[in-house]
């Protein structure tokens, strides 16, 4: 007779295989994607320095690892891009035996949603946010009556700072859409703090956007709201037809508190 217990430990550990298996295949074209992060270094440098707002300034090294950590950071963040398709698609592959038929097919969309949200973020970082926080620092040298000399190994990682985040946060309908198939949340909730959400995201907007002027807090928090809404109204669906699919099997739906 098999013995249960049993069995469920080769399950687990056939799919701590399965995900260890899943990992390594990630890393490797991460690697393999840094290589062309290597050879597109340069080229982007330059195109970043003929760019607003660094058109017209001077770079400096201020280290002698300067110019390798400009080639890493830029070696990743482009290996990281090209990755997230791959990866997405391979956590997907890992749950989809869970799903059944028409939630694996829903859900295979969220690979290329979730990469397009965070190439959507990553674009409204470098075209608004970037230059209206990078002018404020001017205006703060301006004031302050000293030199503006910029490393250039110091302005690609306060680009990358504002960059990362908002391409992160653009994936809040897709998390939110997540969790509330997970029954962790509903748009219930989403909808009662609603008022506390915006005044978060009205902070967020201002700590990275520190111009003075409330014009610039507003123009980064309006699509954060729109990110907020568009979560709520993917939450809303997902939720009726959790309830549709638990009534159908003749479940207790789930609460909506």
């Amino acid at each position: 007779m098999t013995n249960p217990k049993r069995k469920a430990t080769g399950t687990f550990v056939e799919h701590l295989a399965e995900l260890r298996k899943r990992i390594l295949l990630v890393l490797a074209v991460l690697v393999l994607a840094m290589f062309a992060g290597f050879w597109m270094a340069d080229p982007l440098v330059e195109l970043l320095k003929r760019s607003h707002p660094a058109n017209g300034m001077e770079w400096h090294l201020f280290s002698p690892w300067d110019s390798l950590r400009i080639y890493m950071n830029i070696a990743f963040g482009i290996g990281a891009l090209i990755t997230l398709p791959f990866a997405l698609y391979q956590l997907w592959a890992f749950v989809s035996p869970g799903l059944r038929e028409e939630e694996r097919r829903a859900s295979l969309l969220f690979v290329p949603g979730a990469f397009l949200l965070a190439l959507a973020g990553l674009a409204f970082g470098y075209f608004v946010v970037f230059p209206m926080t990078f002018a404020f620092t001017q205006y703060l040298a301006k004031l302050l009556d000293m030199t503006e000399t910029y490393g250039a190994s110091q302005y690609i990682g306060f680009m990358f700072n504002i960059l990362i985040p908002l391409a992160v946060f653009f994936e809040l309908p897709l998390v939110v859409l997540f969790l509330t198939k997970l029954g962790i949340i509903s748009p219930q909730r989403l909808r009662k703090f609603r008022k506390y959400a915006y005044f978060f995201m009205f902070v967020i907007a201002a700590a990275i956007t520190p111009s003075p002027d409330l014009a610039s807090a507003v123009l980064v928090t309006i699509p954060m709201v729109a990110l907020y809404e568009l979560g709520v109204f993917l939450s809303g669906r997902a939720f009726r037809k959790k309830a549709a699919n638990a009534a159908d099997d003749g479940r207790e739906p789930a609460s909506a508190t």
